[in-house]
């Protein structure tokens, strides 16, 4: 058999400034997600670590960390003497781009559920990290990443809602996130961090096309449109826009 993938880049030509996801069914029968890259493909398992490796037998190298943390506490030791190593972190690292890699794909497939997982797992990651990085730059070298993890959490699990036919739901899965980032920017320096997060902003825009508006009364309607014949000098129209709103009491 042939190794060169010529016939099979062929077949799924690359599209510049597109992310191109597909699903295909692996030779087990198992799903593997495609992304097509400008110079080649990338395959990863759709559930369980992306690269389908079980690292000392656990699911995932975080899964592996988590359980050694809870044989720890245990034990009795306080949390704050677990400590991870700078390898065990970069380690980490790698796996959770893994992830961030297929919750990217998932999002284009509309699998929110996937998505909400996928964040939901480098979540702990960071969160593991922080808390145990052998160094302040190593517990602190994820942390940005997080806004962006919150927001896409937050949008597919109101994605989600939305495809439920659940909005109200949909609307506090929003706030939640909203609140999340909140806190997340509390300790930052910039008082503006929070407000000038195009995180932030994403999920505000998702929130205003979600939320109800009040309906327009019309005694606002009649004055706006008074003002803006006004503006055009249609005075006729505007005269008998005055009678009506003088009927109603103004």
């Amino acid at each position: 058999m042939s190794t060169d993938l010529s016939r099979i880049l062929n077949d799924w030509p690359y599209e510049p400034g597109k992310l191109q996801v597909r699903v295909v069914e692996g030779e087990d029968g198992e799903q593997l997600i495609q992304i097509r890259l400008d110079l080649g493909i990338l395959q990863m398992r759709a559930d369980g670590r992306p690269d389908g490796q079980r690292p000392k037998g656990f699911e995932s190298l975080l899964d592996y960390h988590e359980a050694r943390l809870d044989d720890h506490l245990r034990k009795g030791p306080p949390d704050k003497d677990f400590t991870l190593s700078a390898d065990e972190c970069r380690d980490l690292k790698e796996e959770a781009a893994q992830y961030y890699r297929r919750y990217t794909a998932l999002w284009v497939l509309k699998d929110f559920d996937g998505v909400v997982r996928d964040t939901g797992r480098n979540l702990r990651a960071l969160d593991l990290i922080n808390r145990h990085g052998p160094s302040d730059q190593e517990r602190a070298e994820l942390e940005p990443f997080r806004p962006y993890i919150l927001m896409m959490r937050a949008r597919a699990l109101a994605s989600q809602l939305i495809r439920d036919n659940e909005p109200k739901a949909a609307l506090l899965a929003i706030d939640d996130g909203l609140e999340a980032l909140k806190q997340h920017f509390a300790g930052s320096e910039e008082e503006s961090a929070f407000d000038g997060s195009p995180e932030v902003q994403s999920l505000r825009e998702m929130r205003d096309q979600l939320a109800p508006r009040p309906p327009v009364s019309p005694k606002l309607e009649l004055k706006r449109r008074l003002q803006e014949a006004l503006a055009k000098e249609n005075y006729e129209l505007a005269a008998i826009l005055r009678d009506e709103l003088r009927a109603m009491g103004e």
